[in-house]
């Protein structure tokens, strides 16, 4: 499966396929509970977070663009303050008023526990869900595990769907830690050494 680089004018279609391979994510739900409104304030965060890591030349689709692999190079994983508000500006009214705060203390916690040393970042991998448990995930993440190989990086990322830590695991990650969200649900983190399989 050709597996190319994602051009910057694919950003706003590749977010509205991320949105779709997402709206299950116990943390999407979490963040964005209302099923109506999910798939457009998702799409926005998935734009924002393409548009951010795209100049890295990290990031990778399909030929016909059925998912996207977001990596972030080692020390440059964490977004601007000035991004973060535009984040927030693009999506707040999609968040639960009550629990802005709660939302983002369990956010905080979890990029408190991004580990300091130099390594490759998997911010995003998802596929079109009718695409999925066709080795088209598997594809997407190959470009970065082997930069990592190549490099001599260890490569980390978090998730919240307990079915991907096996899909991870396959592909030479381990858990490292689990923590649970406020009032949300549990998240793995994960770290692979370059060479791992």
């Amino acid at each position: 499966m050709p597996i190319r680089e994602v051009r910057s004018e694919e950003v706003d279609a590749l977010a509205d396929v991320l949105a779709r391979a997402f709206d299950d994510d116990p943390v999407t739900r979490w963040v964005y509970p209302r099923d109506a409104t999910r798939p457009k304030y998702s799409a926005r965060f998935f734009a924002w977070q393409l548009r951010r890591l795209l100049p890295q030349d990290v990031t990778w689709t399909t030929q016909t663009a059925e998912g996207a692999a977001i990596w972030a190079l080692p020390g440059q994983w964490r977004e601007h303050p000035r991004d973060t508000l535009a984040l927030f500006r693009q999506t707040a009214r999609g968040l639960p008023k009550r629990r802005v705060l709660s939302l983002l203390r369990g956010l905080a916690r979890v990029e408190a526990r991004h580990p300091p040393r130099r390594h490759l970042y998997l911010a995003v991998l998802g596929v079109e869900p009718g695409r999925q448990g066709q080795g088209v995930g598997s594809e997407l993440i190959r470009p970065g595990l082997e930069l990592c190989d190549r490099e001599g990086l260890p490569a980390y990322l978090e998730t919240a769907t307990e079915r991907n830590v096996a899909f991870y695991g396959r592909h030479g990650f381990a858990v490292t830690e689990e923590l649970r969200l406020p009032k949300g649900p549990p998240m793995w983190l994960m770290w692979r050494e370059p060479g791992a399989r």
